[in-house]
């Protein structure tokens, strides 16, 4: 029977890509908290999916995707998040861009005012070169050809030394269980480290990053202060940001 039980449970993982604990419990609603989270362990020791706080993902879903591949995602959201963006910048301020895609459409579309931007993305640094009045910043370290970012020690102890205003940072998959994460320890260092320096951090999430669920979680929804996004969000998650005092753009 548990083997039966495990193979439907198995099976949704499969076909989700990524599942909330809290959204199996509603698909198996006759399975106790405590048997399901038995089940998911018997399948992590199987080697069938992957267990993170607050849900598990099926093994075959990637722990990142190449940069080439996301920048074809999702345009026109990006678009629509990138234009509520810019309505967050002041001339003069201080502001950090991380490597996602939405950034580099950000970048693209910055007005060429007085600003401070550091990024650990060369292809932003590149793409800011076209503006006259900004002052841009790249951070050094290890160059990751698969998300086009550095990364590293370099790289943090660039980061502490500066003062940010306003951070915008790109998820690769978020829940209200687990926060916002990412699939790559790297990231995760960095963008923690973000988050605790920049005086108002905002997070550029699209409604398809419901559906992933990574590795590491490197902020919780009460961490940051906008999220930025390009279509209504699930009910759950806005009650969490409304309790946390989290707007929503």
């Amino acid at each position: 029977m548990n083997r039966i039980r495990q193979e439907r449970i198995k099976k949704y993982i499969e076909g989700q890509s990524v599942a909330t604990i809290k959204e199996l419990q509603k698909v198996f609603p006759e399975v106790s908290l405590m048997t399901l989270h038995r089940d998911l362990s018997a399948l992590e020791e199987m080697g069938v999916i992957t267990k993170y706080r607050g849900g598990a993902r099926s093994v075959h879903q990637p722990d990142d995707i190449e940069f080439n591949i996301r920048m074809k995602e999702n345009n026109a959201g990006k678009m629509s998040m990138m234009k509520k963006a810019i309505k967050l910048l002041h001339p003069q301020c201080s502001i950090f861009l991380d490597a996602s895609t939405s950034n580099l459409i950000l970048a693209r579309n910055l007005p060429d005012v007085d600003l401070n931007i550091t990024t650990i993305a060369p292809n932003i640094a590149i793409e800011l070169c076209r503006l006259k009045n900004p002052t841009v910043n790249l951070c050094g370290g290890t160059m990751n050809a698969k998300s086009l970012s550095v990364s590293g020690a370099n790289t943090l102890e660039m980061l502490e030394r500066i003062n940010i205003d306003i951070a915008f940072i790109g998820v690769s998959g978020c829940s209200s269980e687990a926060g916002f994460t990412c699939g790559a320890e790297a990231d995760m260092l960095i963008k923690r480290l973000v988050i605790r320096k920049a005086r108002t951090r905002v997070v550029i999430c699209g409604a398809d990053k419901f559906k992933r669920l990574m590795p590491y979680t490197f902020a919780e929804i009460s961490d940051v202060d906008y999220i930025i996004s390009d279509e209504p969000l699930p009910e759950d998650f806005v009650r969490r940001c409304e309790e946390c005092g989290v707007k929503i753009l």
